[in-house]
């Protein structure tokens, strides 16, 4: 036997730690969303952002209990694409493997085309391409050394973004409770999401301004959606988790606590702060900075700022990690499911899918390329067309637990599930949707929702013509792949 036909005959090492797991997720949930994506929709809403989170984050909650309820039973590497495959039909299966590596490869776009905002607050003199190609090898080289090394840097990098996080609440507490000035001349206080400009609700819950572009409440869904791709990586780990059964429910029900507090804690002590009609826009030197780091610019605490902007710049990397993770597990479960070309299923001894690694970091290196020739189109056109490509796999989630959950009725459940029927069935799952008979019409109806207001965004339209015919593509895929395997 030769070393490829070898190699192929691995597994994937089950070395993922609980602690890995639930870093993993929170890794892969905030990043560029947060951190540098989060002034474009607090633009949009105000304060009601808050509001918007809450929505699309118990959206997202429920899109994850729907994939946790599957991976639990039957803990799969490339989970969405294997549960398509197997409950659904082998094209839904195809679909949804090859556009969730879409996905991520428009998102590691995304995170590689703002990595230059960060090192430019240091040195605004190195172009945002170099800044991305530098972190694409660097990243890539940590995805090749095992999915134990993987998870140590994915731990790691999030415990940065946790303890910045949590700083910046008490520092930004620290700063309203004791009502100090800052640049702006207002004094920080909660009181500013309800007297600033226009109040907790500026622009209602949509409002067609005078530059001709839609804002408002409803408006800023579509991006605090975004914001929120990355929480099903849950899924994708299963298959490496050393003991799926406790670590992903534990790891799924701490998503509604990251909700509160990293995104909507976090947001509302920033608008204490500064003002939020202020966010987004440059600053002294010209330049539109995060969030995160207006919090600290705003109140003369400049070196703050410089370690915070560090910690985003880590928030991005961890995410484009995560990114490169997900989408080589997809290519490696898409290639045993003879969906894609039989290399992709390689691993290397240590157990890494290094075929799919080294496949999607090559594509990814477009980003640099796009970076460096339209860095505004880089940003706003793949993020909202990551942003459609997320809402195709999350519907696809839920269409697949209604059938996962018709299967295991049936009797054809997995594992210890088999030849149990009926209710009885239904009832043995260990880690259960809540509300299932109604919880996914209700997500599909809000994701068709948020799909409806993208097409008043001129940044967003351009990703709903995108979606069809990415679909029409990826169906024309299949039957083009299944006409070559039957001759």
């Amino acid at each position: 036997m030769d070393q490829s036909k070898e190699s192929q005959g691995k597994n994937l090492r089950k070395t993922l730690k609980n602690r890995h797991i639930q870093l993993i997720s929170l890794g892969g949930a905030i990043g560029t969303g947060l951190f540098y994506g989060s002034g474009e929709s607090i633009s949009l809403a105000g304060p009601a952002i808050i509001i918007a989170y809450l929505i699309g984050g118990l959206a997202i909650f429920m899109i994850v209990r729907a994939m946790s309820e599957m991976s639990v039973e039957d803990p799969k590497s490339g989970a969405f694409s294997y549960y398509a495959t197997r409950y659904w039909s082998k094209r839904a299966g195809f679909v949804s493997g090859w556009n969730y590596w879409m996905n991520y490869v428009l998102v590691s776009m995304v995170e590689l085309s703002v990595v230059g905002t960060f090192v430019n607050f240091w040195f605004p003199a190195i172009p945002a391409w170099v800044s991305a190609a530098f972190f694409l090898v660097v990243i890539t080289a940590a995805n090749l050394m095992g999915v134990s090394k993987f998870g140590e840097f994915e731990f790691w990098f999030a415990i940065i973004k946790i303890a910045a996080i949590v700083a910046m609440i008490i520092g930004g507490l620290a700063v309203v409770v004791m009502a100090l000035p800052t640049a702006n001349g207002l004094r920080a206080s909660f009181a500013n999401w309800f007297t600033v400009g226009g109040g907790f609700l500026p622009n209602g819950l949509m409002r067609h301004g005078a530059n001709g572009q839609w804002t408002g409440l409803l408006m800023s869904l579509a991006v605090v959606m975004f914001s929120f791709g990355g929480t099903e990586l849950i899924g994708i780990t299963a298959g490496e988790a050393s003991d799926p059964r406790r670590t992903i429910p534990k790891a799924t029900n701490a998503i509604i606590w990251r909700i509160l507090v990293f995104y909507i804690l976090t947001l509302g002590v920033i608008m204490a702060v500064v003002p939020w009609n202020a966010i987004g826009k440059p600053n002294a030197q010209g330049m539109v900075v995060s969030p995160f780091v207006q919090i600290f610019d705003s109140v003369g605490v400049h070196a703050a700022a410089g370690i915070l902007n560090f910690v985003c710049l880590t928030a991005v990397m961890s995410v484009y990690n995560s990114a490169l993770y997900s989408n080589s597990r997809m290519l490696f479960s898409l290639a045993r499911q003879g969906n894609a070309p039989k290399y992709l299923g390689r691993l290397s001894k240590g157990g890494v899918p290094y075929a799919g690694v080294l496949t999607s970091a090559c594509i990814i290196a477009l980003a640099v390329v796009v970076v460096f020739l339209w860095p505004q189109f880089a940003f706003n056109y793949l993020m909202s067309i990551a942003t459609i490509s997320a809402i195709i796999n999350w519907s696809m989630i839920m269409v697949t637990e209604m059938l996962f959950r018709r299967a295991v009725a049936r009797g054809e459940g997995p594992g210890d599930l088999a030849g149990k029927t009926g209710e009885s069935a239904l009832n043995a799952l260990h880690f259960k949707l809540p509300f299932a008979r109604v919880t996914p019409w209700a997500v599909l109806a809000f994701l068709a929702m948020i799909v409806v207001l993208m097409c008043f965004s001129s940044s967003y339209r351009v990703a709903v013509i995108a979606g069809p015919i990415w679909l029409i593509v990826l169906l024309v895929s299949y039957q083009l792949t299944q006409r070559r395997a039957r001759q």
